[in-house]
């Protein structure tokens, strides 16, 4: 029985030690912290949207980065296996909006629980608060996976220790440089899936919720997106679920060559938004256009979207000139933000960016560099939107590795 270690006990790792265990390996589980899964206890508002209940084909177009590699790896293991193992493991679940699938006890932690029951029933040894520090070199087909406190060796090492989103649960970047001392190369990583600071000030803003908009974003004068959906304003800028996906599609580019707009009325065009002010402005001449704007739009953008028209918020309706009311029309279908910066990883759902797919197998996730290496989840240099896809490719991800790190294992058991 061949032995394998799995570093970190999230989603990937849990589901790591499960295949490898459940295709003949002697397995153990090292998690630095003191429960496993505890970034899966966040995940989606504390209910956890663990996947999304599409056919792979349908998840890969919701795939940012890595969509080719994860083909194979999906297929293998793909939504559908997931649900039927929760439902294995005593663990009900349920599709909601949007084909995401949620426990139906409503929490994160009873994923967790399915998982660690997985793990148990195949043998898996599970070690908590062991910190690895170092990944041994290879000498006879083995290797020392070194923690503060003690070594194991193995046969083969699956390293699945997230990304750096959230660091506060433990994903601080350890893989990362696990796999630049094997000679990987790490493409930089970025927050995706999070909010994003821009100029001016939002503290009057703060809060403000708009549904039934559309967001998008110029390159250089192209369009490279354009949604309609749901965002908010926060203190510093733009967040909710259109600027998350947003993020996810601009967070390798150079704010400097990104614009963002606004379309209040996407379901109005020009004209038929021009006939609405029309007739707002007659049956409410005789007031102030900061109160008339009320019926258009949340009061604490009525004034900034005046003085973005150049228009006086204290001037009556009935004063409104022609090319001023086609100023109003521009911004209301156009009200620009200049993006700053993404907010931080402390805030991200995920990390874009990780250890470059080109040394890595599709089929095994195994290292071309470094022998009886794999790597699953978020440390490696995939990313996709919210909706369950980004558990779904750890637990794919973590699945492969397992079985093809069992599978070299058992090749050089004694």
């Amino acid at each position: 029985m061949g032995k394998v270690v799995v570093i970190g006990g999230g989603a990937a790792g849990l589901m790591a030690s499960y295949a490898a265990a459940s295709h003949g390996a002697q397995v153990t589980l090292l998690e630095r912290n003191e429960k496993l899964g505890k970034k899966i206890y966040i995940t989606g508002k504390g209910r956890c949207n663990l996947t999304n209940d599409c056919p792979p084909d349908e998840f890969l177009e919701n795939v940012v980065h890595g969509g080719k590699f994860l083909t194979g790896a999906l297929w293998s293991f793909s939504p559908e296996d997931m649900m039927a193992m929760c439902e294995r493991f005593s663990l009900p679940v349920k599709v909601e909006r949007g084909n995401r699938v949620f426990p139906v006890s409503d929490h994160a932690s009873d994923v967790t629980k399915m998982l660690e029951r997985a793990c148990l029933s195949v043998g898996v040894t599970i070690k908590l608060q062991e910190y690895v520090k170092e990944i041994g070199d290879l000498h006879s087909n083995m290797r020392d996976i070194i923690t503060k406190s003690d070594a194991f060796p193995c046969k083969a090492v699956v390293i699945a220790t997230g990304g750096l989103s959230y660091p506060s649960t433990g994903s601080t970047g350890d893989g990362l440089h696990f796999a630049k001392r094997l000679g990987h190369k790490i493409v930089p990583c970025v927050p995706s899936l999070v909010g994003i600071n821009c100029t001016g000030d939002f503290s009057a803003l703060q809060g403000v919720s708009l549904k039934n908009v559309c967001l998008f974003a110029k390159q250089r004068g192209k369009v490279i997106f354009s949604e309609q959906g749901e965002m908010l304003l926060t203190h510093c800028g733009i967040s909710g679920p259109l600027v998350l996906t947003l993020s996810a599609r601009i967070n390798r580019i150079a704010f400097s060559e990104i614009e963002l707009f606004l379309d209040f009325k996407p379901a109005l065009d020009p004209k038929t938004l021009d006939a609405r002010l029309i007739r707002d402005f007659a049956e409410r001449k005789n007031e102030q256009m900061k109160n008339v704007m009320r019926g258009l739009l949340p009061a604490a953008l009525c004034i900034p979207v005046l003085f973005a028209a150049g228009i006086d918020p204290a001037r009556q309706a009935n004063a409104v000139t022609r090319t001023e009311r086609d100023r109003l029309v521009h911004v209301l279908k156009n009200f620009q933000f200049t993006p700053t910066s993404l907010r931080g990883f402390e805030e991200a759902v995920v990390t874009s960016g990780g250890v470059d797919l080109k040394d890595i197998s599709s089929k095994t996730m195994g290292s071309k560099l470094a022998p009886g290496v794999f790597f699953a989840g978020e440390v490696l240099d995939v990313d996709a939107y919210t909706g369950g896809f980004n558990l779904q490719i750890a637990f794919s991800t973590g699945y492969a590795a397992g079985r093809a790190a069992a599978e070299y294992a058992g090749n050089f058991a004694e």
